[in-house]
């Protein structure tokens, strides 16, 4: 199979051929005021960070107003115990009036921004505001017809794969081809909130690129970094994380956010575990040949004259490296000198026998 292509989004590239890149997501952690919403672009813009991403919904677009049965949240492990989805997504939920302010202040801090819409009506929005990629949630990867329509754009759509099976992403990224998408994305994600590092499965990265030859990135709601650097080593190419201020703020997505500062050590550290990688390499570097002169090797340890014999005593295996190398040093035991040596000369074949 062919290698996979870059994508381009907006101004950047993404692929093997580039760090890694860093999306961050407000969701819900503006916490309802603009204010607080805007100070995130202007947070994130300082870490280097690549992107802004938001969500495009309203609780009417996602669910019935019901708080009984299926349309509350009775899990107790869940972060949002006890509440119904409607109200849920009412808290959480970026109003649309605020895209453009958002949109624009990314565009003054040269951040990318763009959404994730959940239903037709968001994309039609979507696209009033020349939205530039479109981002498809796990929840809605199976929805078809949102793909469909998304892909008509002939936008890149990046695609998180959370809960779908194989068969289900062949069905998703073969409709958002075959209706005008050109650039696709997988995220590899587990879409549980928080999630732990043991159900990331990131080894799943690889297997992704190869079967659907494009490019996979990480979508990920594990608490730090640890995760997301991890998944470079597979080939990720874009790493998404949710973002708060500050997680003490609280809010609906905070206790699986990362903070600016948290956020800025992964922009520095993908782009360092990108460039670890590299390619199979065995012999000295160019970074190396320098240090092969400390390498150890034979050296005269005693003032020796011409016809005496090498011994334990007089010659040993030391640094530096100008000397013969050390497989040699049984072979040249009781071998004779030709000419007086002095203690620190590097044995050479020259003065043997």
């Amino acid at each position: 199979m062919n290698r996979e292509q870059s994508v381009k989004l907006s101004n950047r590239s993404v692929g093997t051929d580039y760090p890694p890149f860093i999306v961050a997501e407000m969701s819900g952690n503006h916490n309802q005021t603009l204010d607080r919403a805007l100070e995130i672009v202007d947070a994130v813009a300082k870490t280097g960070a690549h992107a802004i991403k938001l969500q495009t919904y309203t609780a009417d677009t996602m669910t019935l107003n019901l708080n009984e049965g299926e349309f509350r949240i009775d899990d107790p492990e869940s972060l949002w115990y006890g509440e119904s989805l409607y109200q849920l997504y009412d808290k959480a939920h970026t109003p649309w009036e605020w895209h453009k302010p958002i949109y624009d202040r990314c565009k003054e801090n040269n951040l990318i921004c763009f959404s994730t819409p959940f239903d037709e009506t968001a994309i039609d929005f979507l696209e009033s505001l020349n939205n530039p990629i479109y981002k498809v949630a796990s929840f809605e990867n199976t929805d078809l017809p949102l793909v469909r329509k998304i892909a008509s754009t002939g936008k890149p759509i990046i695609i998180s794969t959370g809960m779908a099976t194989l068969s289900e992403l062949d069905e998703t990224v073969r409709t958002a081809r075959e209706s005008g998408c050109k650039q696709i994305i997988l995220l590899k994600c587990t879409s549980n909130y928080p999630a732990s590092a043991e159900n990331s499965n990131v080894a799943t990265i690889s297997l992704l690129k190869n079967h659907f030859n494009c490019q996979v990135g990480l979508s990920d709601h594990t608490l730090g970094i640890g995760a997301a650097l991890a998944s470079i080593s597979f080939g990720a190419t874009f790493i998404e994380k949710h973002v708060t201020l500050s997680r003490a703020d609280g809010g609906v997505d905070s206790s699986f956010s990362l903070e600016p500062s948290e956020l800025e050590m992964l922009v520095v550290e993908s782009k360092r575990a990108w460039q670890a990688i590299g390619k199979i390499q065995y012999g000295p570097d160019k970074s190396e040949n320098a240090s092969l002169q400390f390498r150890r090797s034979i050296y005269v340890a005693q003032n020796i004259k011409a016809g005496e014999i090498f011994t334990e005593e007089n010659i040993r295996t030391i640094r530096p490296g100008f000397g013969l190398p050390p497989k040699y040093y049984p072979t040249l035991l009781g071998k004779k000198v030709n000419k007086d040596v002095k203690m620190g000369t590097p044995l050479s074949w020259d003065i043997i026998g």
